[in-house]
């Protein structure tokens, strides 16, 4: 795999040992997949980025196998459609991480790095991943727009930028402002499943980014 943080000191180890949940599972797919990336999965984008976009966990057959964050499955597709929309992803998205997409102005970073069972990251596993997303926001100095995508992403956005969650409700479009200035926009996540059942249409997903857009410092 030819890709590489751009933000690399702020990332864990290739064979992380946090959570042994994940460490096992990671191994197991290490065998049975020997050519897929199998570790945890860095950082994607512009390191003087005004936009941080904060995911969940690598998907099994996306970022897990690609190595770069939504990059092979379907959730990917519609990011970085939208994302090229708006003038935010430039190159061609071939699901590849060597296809050379660049990101402007924009960051990905998940909230766990590393690949859980069914998608479904343990509390203390979110916890052990936080200081990674904290060393992450504290890199990226630039970014005073962020969007979480999903719950899980959410919790972690707030607790890593200081606010509290009996604050800051969950809910799409929701907005939650922080003392350092920071603004955070809720979205659904954008997997197959919420695209397929209707809980998140395209149109839904473009109106976070044009909020963000017109946030932008």
């Amino acid at each position: 795999m030819a890709f590489v943080s751009p933000i690399p000191e702020t990332e864990p180890p290739h064979d992380c040992p946090r959570c042994p949940r994940l460490v096992a599972f990671r191994e197991a797919l290490r065998v049975e997949h020997p050519d897929w990336w199998n570790a945890p999965v860095p950082a994607f984008g512009d390191p003087d980025a005004w936009l941080c976009i904060v995911g969940l966990a690598p998907g099994k057959h996306g970022a897990n196998r690609t190595g770069r964050p939504f990059t092979g499955d379907y959730a990917g597709d519609l990011l970085f459609e939208t994302l090229a929309k708006y003038g935010l992803a430039h190159g061609t998205y071939r699901a590849d991480p060597d296809d050379g997409l660049s990101l402007q102005g924009i960051v990905i970073c998940n909230s766990v790095k590393c690949l859980p069972p069914e998608n479904k990251p343990l509390p203390q596993e979110i916890a052990n991943c936080r200081p990674f997303l904290a060393a992450q926001i504290d890199a990226v100095a630039k970014a005073r727009v962020y969007v979480a995508l999903g719950q899980i992403a959410h919790q972690s956005a707030v607790r890593t930028l200081g606010g509290k969650l009996s604050e800051c409700k969950f809910g799409h479009l929701a907005e939650h402002r922080f003392p350092g200035g920071e603004v955070l926009i809720d979205s659904y996540h954008c997997s197959r499943y919420n695209q397929n059942t209707g809980r998140l249409t395209r149109e839904m997903f473009e109106a976070v980014f044009e909020r963000a857009l017109a946030l932008r410092p």
